[in-house]
């Protein structure tokens, strides 16, 4: 699964895209220095997440939406098309994205 498809899967399990749960994250006081274990429980504990699908936005909150060029266009079954992260939406996603 593409990191992509993770940010879209967190969006369909908790009906707010990813920019709408990095805002609250936001909020919480959550950011870059933040360890991953208060935001996983936080995400579990209010929205149900997954260790995979919390560890997903983990990588947004504290460190945004640019990620690693490794499994870009690379084919493979964790391939993403682009190394920034779509955050508003699955459904206003540009085409090829």
């Amino acid at each position: 699964m593409s990191f992509q498809a993770y940010l879209d899967a967190v969006e369909t399990n908790t009906g707010l895209t990813p920019r709408q749960l990095l805002q609250q994250a936001n909020e919480r006081g959550f950011g870059a220095g933040t360890k991953a274990t208060p935001i996983v429980e936080w995400l579990r504990d209010e929205y149900g997440l997954g260790r995979g699908h919390a560890m997903a936005m983990v990588q947004v909150i504290t460190k945004g939406d640019q990620i690693s060029a490794t499994h870009v266009g690379s084919g493979g079954t964790h391939a993403d098309a682009s190394d920034r992260l779509w955050l508003d939406g699955k459904d206003t996603k540009p085409e090829g994205w």
